[in-house]
């Protein structure tokens, strides 16, 4: 499905990563989320009097100007926006000596936790590129007998949720007690860690739609007795994509977990768009009143509204996916991008890169 939040937010980012400044005019301003809106505003005041030194009389009054603009429009914020905020201002103007002084405000797609001011000859973005990466997200988990960290894995950044301990003995016993009677001691109190680590798996994870898998890590055979004897939800145990070996069950063990898992990362959208365009090719084989391609044909089917997916190659360029995109969705229509990093992809791509899987036939 197209976010169009996403699509508007990486437009914006596009288009401000084509701009360039004459000089180090382009103003960059992030607040990040929680962090108090009038601190900036009184910093951005205390900036705009540095910038009075500025020794170039153009270059000067492009960084004031720009920084006036920042500061007029947040005094129309009481409070900075839930995920922060971005704000770029300058002189956009291709012609020298001339003054055009354009203004950007974006709210992030997550929480921003970057507080920056720059003046440069183009706008600092890296911040914000990372967030149009993040297309799903995935489940961590890294634990053994005594402790378990659960996270989650947003584009390249990974986030604790939630800690956990057992306070399972080790191996040597207290004196007195037999052998037998303290393993079985301790395999009671490791189950019920692992119930306890289930039960948040399931809190943490079974509502959220997003959740593209779950990733598990910890000693042999730790990981694999919780997922026998763990009563981890089926619908959750199912999105167990891959288990790592791994000796860390801290947020330093979330971030070997990732790093250890790149190729089951990598693998999962292949995996998504293989089996997308499969279907297609498939009911093009032996039911082709149900699909429609090439553009003329998908517009005509979402015309008589007989379109239930929309299925767009990276390829055919971004201008042409929004264009289709807004025809799609006007009638409630799914849309799905897929690339050409498989046959599939490069097949339907050599198809015209526009398809449509069809509630019914139209003809």
């Amino acid at each position: 499905m197209v976010d169009k939040a996403r699509m508007k937010f990486e437009d914006t980012v596009e288009e401000l990563s084509k701009l360039r400044g004459r000089h180090t005019e382009l103003v960059s301003v992030y607040i990040p989320a929680g962090f108090n809106i009038n601190t900036v505003a009184r910093q951005l005041e205390g900036e705009a009097s540095t910038a009075s030194n500025i020794k170039s009389k153009n270059t000067r009054k492009a960084v004031l100007d720009a920084l006036e603009r920042i500061m007029r429009e947040l005094k129309l914020y009481k409070q900075t926006p839930e995920n922060g905020m971005a704000i770029f201002a300058g002189n956009v103007s291709e012609v020298e000596g001339q003054e055009d002084i354009k203004l950007w405000v974006i709210e992030p797609l997550q929480p921003l936790k970057v507080r920056l001011y720059r003046c440069d000859q183009e706008f600092v973005l890296e911040p914000l590129k990372e967030m149009t990466e993040v297309t799903e997200v995935y489940g961590l988990v890294v634990m053994d007998r005594k402790e378990a960290t659960i996270g989650l894995l947003e584009g390249k950044q990974i986030k604790v949720l939630r800690k956990l301990t057992s306070g399972v003995p080790g191996k040597y016993r207290a004196g007195g007690q037999s052998s037998v009677r303290f393993e079985r001691i301790r395999e009671g109190m490791a189950k019920e860690f692992y119930r306890r680590i289930a039960e948040a798996m399931k809190e943490l994870f079974f509502n959220m739609p997003k959740l593209k898998g779950i990733l598990l890590g910890g000693p042999i055979p730790t990981k694999e007795d919780f997922l026998k004897e763990g009563e981890l939800v089926t619908v959750l145990k199912e999105k167990v994509i891959g288990m790592r070996n791994l000796g860390d069950t801290d947020e330093h063990g979330l971030k070997m977990l990732v790093e250890g898992s790149s190729d089951i990362l990598a693998q999962q959208e292949i995996i998504h768009e293989k089996k997308l365009l499969e279907k297609f090719f498939e009911l093009l084989g032996k039911h082709p009143d149900k699909v429609a391609y090439g553009k003329e044909n998908v517009e005509k089917a979402i015309s008589f509204g007989a379109v239930d997916m929309v299925i767009l190659s990276k390829k055919i360029g971004k201008q042409e996916i929004i264009e289709m995109t807004k025809k799609a969705e006007s009638i409630s229509a799914k849309v799905e991008i897929v690339s050409v990093e498989t046959p599939e992809g490069e097949q339907f791509y050599n198809l015209s890169g526009i398809g449509a899987i069809l509630r019914y036939s139209y003809q």
